[in-house]
């Protein structure tokens, strides 16, 4: 009996490695940030590359794009917040996107909220997207807080009105005049005159044919 408890044992604990070396990191268990790639995006120490869940922080330079404004204002944010830190990580439903970076929320020893903290001051706007919902209603809110305020990307906000489309569903925007605005069934879709409104409702913007998320008072 001993020697099958024993095996058993050694079992579990060869699984316990092949998935800490796969990238499945337990929730509530803490690691050290070693890099900080952009706003909403990380790397630890265990070179697992994290992304943030529930968020979307502008972009900053890449080798086909320029930054987008308060992109390094977030990337600068987010690095105080968590380099060298040691943090908490929470999972959803899903654990990786199609890049291959791990979805979580990132918690700080304080019990402080970095996903929520991003929102809260400008640096970001809420993304939701099925099946991880698990803080939608915090996150969402946060970002209601932050446009109140005008604080970051809603700062001396300006655009000129226009006609957007949104999905319920998957809770995205489009131009009225994109292809993909136009597949939404009508019984479907709900319409915006600004992306304000749209952004407001809790919609994010359609990559696919809305290039300019936002409109400045100035840059980085």
């Amino acid at each position: 009996m001993n020697k099958i408890v024993k095996n058993v044992r050694s079992a579990v604990w060869v699984i316990f490695i092949l998935l800490m070396t796969a990238g499945y990191l337990p929730a509530q268990t803490g690691y050290t940030v070693k890099w900080v790639d952009d706003g909403d995006t990380i790397v630890l120490s265990t070179g697992q590359r994290i992304r943030y869940l529930g968020i979307n922080a502008p972009e900053i330079d890449h080798a086909d794009q320029k930054a987008q404004p308060y992109g390094y204002k977030a990337k600068s944010f987010n690095k105080n917040l968590v380099m060298s830190r040691r943090i908490r990580l929470e999972f959803d439903t899903e654990r990786y996107d199609q890049y291959g970076r791990m979805l979580a929320y990132i918690f700080l020893p304080d019990g402080s909220f970095v996903n929520s903290r991003l929102l809260l001051n400008g640096l970001a706007f809420y993304l939701y997207h099925l099946p991880n919902v698990k803080y939608e209603k915090i996150l969402y809110k946060a970002q209601l807080e932050a446009m109140a305020s005008r604080k970051g990307l809603w700062h001396n906000w300006k655009e000129k009105n226009a006609t957007y489309i949104g999905n319920p569903k998957s809770r995205r925007f489009h131009l009225a005049a994109c292809p993909f605005a136009r597949k939404i069934k009508s019984t479907h879709k709900i319409e915006f005159s600004s992306k304000w409104d749209a952004f407001q409702a809790g919609y994010a913007p359609a990559k696919e044919c809305i290039l300019e998320f936002w409109s400045y008072d100035k840059g980085n």
